[in-house]
C-alpha cells in the first residue's frame, strides 16, 4: 500500500507536506509503540514500513529534509540507533546507493573498477531519476551542516551498540537483534558515507572532513572507519601533490618537458611514489601514538598506513569485467537495429549513446591500469621497510600476529569488497617478495583454528569473512593445482622460507640480502610435495572448526559455521571424508532444529542440497590432494576415527575449541621434517594395512 498511498499525496500543499513531515517524526518518537517484536529478536514492522514511506515520500516530493536528519542524529546522540532505518531508506531512495550484502562475485569484481563501471555492472537495479533527489538531499545536509556529524555520530555509535545501547535496555538485550543494530548502524555508514564521497566535490569533502588525526583523537574513531572516511582525501592529495611534482619539473627543465603523454613510464611511476610519500608521512607519524611501540618493533607504521589506504581499485583492473561490458555494448547496435517500436532517430541517438560509453569504458580502463603499475611502482619501493624481526622467532610469530590483528581481522569484515581487499593484498606481499614476512604462516594461522572468528561475528561479518576464507582458499588451491604453478609462484619466494634470519629495522638491503640469501637454500623451503600435506591440514582444521560450531547448540554459532560454508562452498570440503563429516553435522542440524528454529532449519537444508550436488566432484579431488601421500602426517589426518575427530565438541561457546587460536597457531611443520626424523618399525604401516584402509 506504500506506492498507492505516495502517489495519492501528490494533491497535498505545500502546508500539508510540512505537516506531514511533523507527523512523520511524532510518529517516530511515539513512546506507546515497541520498536522491537515481541520476542526481541528483530525490529518491529510497523517501524520498517515506515522507513520504506519515508524513502519513498521524501524522494518523490519536495519535502524539508532537515527536521528528519535532525530527529536521527539526536537518537544517535541519545546512543539509540534504530532510527539509523529510516537515514538507510532515504539515502537509499533519493541516492540509489545501495547497502548491499549479497553481492555476487561479478558485481564485486565490477566495484573494484572506475565509477563508469560500478554504474553500468555493480549495481542490482537500474538507478534511474535520483539526480534531483540525491542533489536535494546533499544540499539539505550541507545546508543544516549535518554530513559530517552523522558520520562521525554513526561511527561512535557502532562502537557503543554492545556495551551501552543493549544495556540501558533489556528489550534489546537479545544476541540476535545486538548483531542486528550493529551491522544496520555498519552498513548505514558506509553508505552514508559512500553517498558523500560521490556526490560532494572533492576538495568540499577535504574541507568539511576532520584530518585524520582528529579523527584517531578527538573524535574516537576506529582506524577502520577513519581511513574509509579519509581515502577520497588521500587519493585527491596525491593527484594535486602528483600534478605540483610534474609542473616543477617541467619549470626546472626550462618548459622543455613535453606532455603528459610523451612521459616514459618510470618517470611517472617515480613522480607518483614521491608524491605518496609526502602525502601519507603525516598520516603515519599520526597512528604511531595509537600502538605501544613494541608494536612498531615488527610492523612499521608505513605499512599499517599503505595497508589502510589502499582499494582494490588500487591493486588489480576487474579485466573480465571491462571486456564482458564492452561486449555487451558491441552488440548492443544489433538489438537497436532489431527493434520496430524505435523510429530512425531515437536509433541513431541510441547508437551514439552506445558508442560513446563504450568509448569511455575503455579510457577508464586504461586509466585504471595506468593507475594500478603505479601502485605497483610504490609497493614494490616501499616493501622493503615493512616487515622488522630482531629474533628468528620472532620472524614466525609476532610479525604474523600484529598483521593479523591490526590489519587482516578488522579489515576483512569491513566490506564485501574489502574482504576480496585482504585476500588480495595478502597475495601481493608474496609475490613482491617481501622482507621478514612468512605466507605459509600467515595461511597457517588464517586457516587452523577459525572457531572463534567465526563465533564473534555479527551475521553481515559472517558472510564478508565467509568470502574472505574463500578468496584464501582459492590462492591456496591455485598454488597446490599442479607442480609447475607452485614452483613458478612459490618456490624461491621469502615467504615459503622455512629457516628464518634477523633483520632489523632500518636496514632495507639487509633485508633482501637476508631473503634472497634464504630463498637460495632449497633446503630451507617447503616444497610442492610437503605444500600438500599442509594444504590437508588446513582443510581438516577448518572442518573441525566449523564442527565444533554445527555442534554448540548455539544459535549464532550455528548461523555463522552455514553462513560460512556457503560462502566457501566452491573450494570447500573438497575431500569427500571431510564432505561426510560436514554431511552428517548438517543432518544432525536439520533433524533438531526443524520444529524449533526454522531460519536456520532452511539454511542446513539449503545448504545440504548444494553439498550434496558437489560430493560426487569431491571424490574426484580427493585423489588429486592424497596422491602419493605416504608420510605419517596423511595417515594421522585422514585416517583418524571419527570420534577422535570431533573429540573437542564445545569450543567458543563454553571449553576449548582447538588445540591452537588464529593468534597461536602451530607453525606448519614441512613433513620432510617428519619424515627424516628416526622412525620405528611400526611406524611405516604395512601394504596389507594400507589396502585396508584404502578399502
Amino acid at each position: 500500500m506504500i506506492g498507492p498511498v505516495v502517489d495519492s499525496l501528490k494533491y497535498l500543499t505545500s502546508l500539508s507536506f510540512d505537516v506531514l513531515g511533523y507527523s512523520i517524526i511524532e510518529a517516530l518518537n511515539n513512546p506507546e509503540k515497541d520498536r522491537t517484536k515481541h520476542d526481541g529478536t528483530s525490529i518491529s514492522l510497523w517501524l520498517q514500513s515506515l522507513s520504506n514511506f519515508c524513502g519513498a515520500v521524501f524522494k518523490k516530493y519536495n519535502i524539508e529534509l532537515t527536521g528528519i536528519m535532525q530527529y536521527v542524529a539526536n537518537q544517535l546522540k541519545n546512543k539509540k540507533s534504530l532510527d539509523l532505518l529510516i537515514l538507510k531508506e532515504v539515502v537509499l531512495k533519493m541516492s540509489g546507493v545501495e547497502a548491499a550484502e549479497d553481492m555476487t562475485n561479478e558485481q564485486i569484481d565490477a566495484m573494484s573498477g572506475g565509477e563508469l563501471l560500478r554504474q553500468e555492472a555493480g549495481s542490482f537495479s537500474q538507478i534511474k531519476n535520483t539526480r534531483k533527489s540525491s542533489l536535494r538531499l546533499k544540499d539539505s545536509l550541507i545546508d543544516s551542516d549535518l554530513a559530517v556529524p552523522l558520520c562521525l555520530l554513526m561511527a561512535q555509535q557502532r562502537n557503543c551498540v554492545v556495551y551501552r545501547e543493549t544495556a540501558e535496555d533489556d528489550s534489546y538485550a537479545h544476541l540476535k537483534l545486538v548483531g542486528k543494530l550493529f551491522d544496520q548502524c555498519q552498513d548505514t555508514l558506509v553508505q552514508f558515507g559512500t553517498f558523500l564521497a560521490s556526490n560532494l566535490s572533492v576538495d568540499d569533502y577535504t574541507r568539511r572532513l576532520p584530518p585524520m588525526e582528529e579523527l584517531l583523537v578527538n573524535y574516537h574513531v576506529n582506524l577502520d572507519l577513519a581511513f574509509f572516511l579519509a581515502r577520497p582525501m588521500f587519493n585527491h592529495q596525491i593527484s594535486l601533490k602528483y600534478e605540483e611534482l610534474r609542473r616543477q619539473e617541467r619549470k626546472g627543465a626550462g618548459g622543455g618537458g613535453g606532455d603528459r603523454s610523451s612521459e616514459s613510464s618510470e618517470k611517472q611511476q617515480r613522480r607518483f611514489v614521491e608524491a605518496s610519500a609526502a602525502v601519507m608521512h603525516p598520516v603515519t607519524e599520526a597512528i604511531r601514538p595509537l600502538h605501544p611501540l613494541k608494536i612498531w618493533d615488527d610492523i612499521s607504521p608505513l605499512f599499517l598506513t599503505t595497508f589502510w589506504s589502499l582499494t582494490m581499485y588500487d591493486l588489480a583492473v576487474p579485466t573480465d569485467v571491462y571486456a564482458k561490458e564492452l561486449a555487451k555494448l558491441k552488440a548492443a547496435p544489433a538489438k537497436i537495429d532489431e527493434n520496430k517500436e524505435l523510429n530512425s532517430t531515437r536509433k541513431k541517438k541510441e547508437k551514439e549513446r552506445i558508442a560513446s560509453l563504450a568509448e569511455k569504458l575503455s579510457e577508464e580502463q586504461r586509466r585504471q591500469k595506468e593507475h594500478v603499475d603505479k601502485v605497483m611502482a610504490r609497493l614494490q619501493e616501499e616493501k622493503d621497510g615493512w616487515f622488522f624481526s630482531r629474533q628468528a622467532r620472532m620472524a614466525k610469530n609476532e610479525t604474523i600476529t600484529n598483521f593479523l590483528q591490526l590489519c587482516l581481522f578488522p579489515r576483512c569484515v569491513f566490506t564485501a569488497s574489502d574482504a576480496i581487499y585482504c585476500a588480495k593484498f595478502v597475495q601481493i606481499i608474496h609475490m613482491l617478495k617481501t622482507p621478514n614476512f612468512s605466507t605459509l604462516i600467515c595461511f597457517d594461522r588464517i586457516f587452523c583454528d577459525i572457531t572463534y572468528t567465526v563465533t564473534s561475528c555479527t551475521e553481515n561479518e559472517a558472510h564478508r569473512y565467509g568470502r574472505f576464507l574463500a578468496a584464501m582458499l582459492e590462492v591456496v588451491m591455485h598454488w597446490h593445482s599442479n607442480k609447475e604453478t607452485f614452483d613458478k609462484e612459490c618456490v624461491g619466494y621469502p615467504g615459503f622460507v622455512t629457516k628464518f634470519r634477523v633483520a632489523t629495522k632500518g636496514d632495507g638491503q639487509a633485508n633482501s640480502a637476508n631473503a634472497s640469501a634464504a630463498a637460495a637454500d632449497a633446503n630451507n623451503h617447503v616444497d610442492y610435495e610437503n605444500f600438500r600435506h599442509v594444504c590437508h591440514k588446513w582443510h581438516y582444521k577448518i572442518a573441525k572448526a566449523l564442527v565444533v560450531c554445527l555442534e554448540s547448540k548455539d544459535y549464532v554459532q550455528i548461523r555463522n559455521a552455514l553462513t560460512v560454508l556457503f560462502k566457501i562452498l566452491p573450494f570447500f570440503p573438497v575431500i569427500v571424508n571431510l564432505a561426510g563429516v560436514i554431511e552428517k553435522r548438517i543432518e544432525k542440524v536439520c533433524a533438531e532444529e526443524k520444529e524449533q528454529r526454522k531460519d536456520l532449519f532452511v539454511m542446513a537444508t539449503s545448504y545440504m542440497g548444494q553439498l550434496k550436488s558437489r560430493k560426487p566432484r569431491c571424490a574426484k579431488k580427493e585423489a588429486l590432494l592424497l596422491l602419493s601421500l605416504w608420510q605419517p602426517v596423511f595417515y594421522f589426518f585422514s585416517m583418524m576415527k571419527e570420534h577422535e575427530f570431533h573429540q573437542s565438541k564445545k569450543g567458543a561457546g563454553g571449553t576449548t575449541a582447538s588445540s591452537s587460536s588464529n593468534g597461536h597457531a602451530s607453525t606448519p611443520e614441512p613433513a620432510s621434517a617428519a619424515s627424516g626424523k628416526k622412525r620405528g618399525a611400526g611406524d611405516t604401516p604395512s601394504k596389507d594395512d594400507d589396502k585396508k584402509r584404502r578399502k
